[in-house]
């Protein structure tokens, strides 16, 4: 079965759908907020030059999203998958941010129950890479049931920022309960 790499998936309160072109104003609107990006390794994506660069590499990945908060009709935030491996049957979820507005609820945890559930049709393992530093990111990933995958700090690819790396694999995954 091929891994179907942008679908939409809805749940209680959240959409998360495919990105597309017109989404630039709203998801930039949602994401210019400096807090939001205060503990991650590109602390300036805050800045519309560099936000612009996000977005781009985004649609040309075939496999971002955003996230629509149903009941305001409103783009939230942005995530994607990446890395499908077949050969160790492992996908990633990165490049996600969230509104400051749905933080420290069960926003977050929705939107990864979606996509984790949709992902653990197609593989055995997904895998977070998170800047070593962004304490929020870390704990959020940890309450779902993510654990630090053996290794340390890896650099990623292109990149001098160390991250850590969670995973989560299939046969622990247990969706929160709202």
């Amino acid at each position: 079965m091929t891994f179907d790499l942008q679908p939409t998936l809805r749940g209680q309160r959240i959409t998360v759908r495919p990105i597309a072109e017109d989404d630039w104003n709203e998801l930039f609107a949602a994401a210019a907020d400096p807090e939001i990006w205060a503990q991650h390794p590109a602390s300036d994506r805050y800045l519309e030059d560099v936000f612009r660069q996000y977005f781009d590499e985004a649609l040309e990945s075939g496999s971002a999203f955003v996230f629509v908060d149903r009941e305001r009709e409103l783009i939230v935030g942005s995530s994607r998958y990446h890395g499908l491996d077949t050969a160790t049957s492992e996908i990633e979820i990165g490049w996600t941010f969230l509104a400051r507005d749905y933080w420290g609820g069960s926003y977050n945890r929705e939107i990864k129950a979606l996509m984790l559930s949709h992902a653990f049709r197609y593989v055995d393992t997904v895998v977070l890479w998170i800047g070593v530093d962004n304490v929020r990111s870390r704990r959020a990933t940890e309450k779902l049931g993510a654990v630090l995958r053996d290794g340390g700090h890896r650099h990623r690819e292109g990149t001098d920022m160390p991250h850590v790396v969670y995973e989560i694999r299939r046969s622990h995954w247990r969706p929160p309960e709202e």
